[in-house]
């Protein structure tokens, strides 16, 4: 009998983890203020950017865009691993990916956002190198290396463990 409370209490706290994706929810309203406000400057100052200044803020843009595509495959895929399933029927335009990713795939999702948003980071960098000094410049490059290599390295591993488990 204890253990049967105990194993229930357990299994109900998984819905500790929903205030955790409804915060991800109000991140990604920060997101999408951010990207409104990054429009309304560029509009603003169209007339006055250069080609260098208009590559960057779209850059910004699709940074941000890419945080905003983290979140929801955080929120969705995490609530769906690790609280309760979503029941896809009730939505006909769900995407058939968010039902069908595991942890692992979770993870290797991440990583790629990850390593893109550090990608668009360095461009930027190099967009504007005259206001980047070579120390920063080389901290953001062994940084996005350290990324690609570790997402390799991690997907590595996930295919070695899949190989060992079938």
């Amino acid at each position: 009998m204890f253990e049967k409370n105990l194993e229930r209490i357990l299994f109900g706290s998984r819905w500790l983890l929903a205030p955790f994706y409804i915060a991800l929810v109000f991140c990604l309203l920060g997101l999408l203020i951010s990207v409104v406000t990054e429009i309304f400057h560029s509009v603003l100052e169209f007339t006055h950017m250069n080609e260098m200044q208009m590559t960057l803020r779209v850059l910004s843009i699709i940074d941000l865009t890419l945080m905003g595509s983290l979140i929801i495959i955080v929120i969705f895929s995490g609530y769906e691993n690790f609280v309760s399933k979503i029941d896809s029927n009730d939505h006909p335009d769900w995407p058939e990916w968010m039902s069908k990713i595991d942890f692992s795939g979770l993870k290797l999702k991440l990583f790629s956002s990850i390593i893109a948003i550090s990608g668009i980071q360095l461009l930027k960098s190099f967009m504007d190198i005259g206001s980047t000094s070579d120390r920063d410049l080389y901290w953001l490059v062994g940084i996005h290396l350290t990324f690609v290599i570790s997402g390799v390295l991690f997907a590595l591993t996930d295919r070695i463990a899949h190989f060992k488990h079938e």
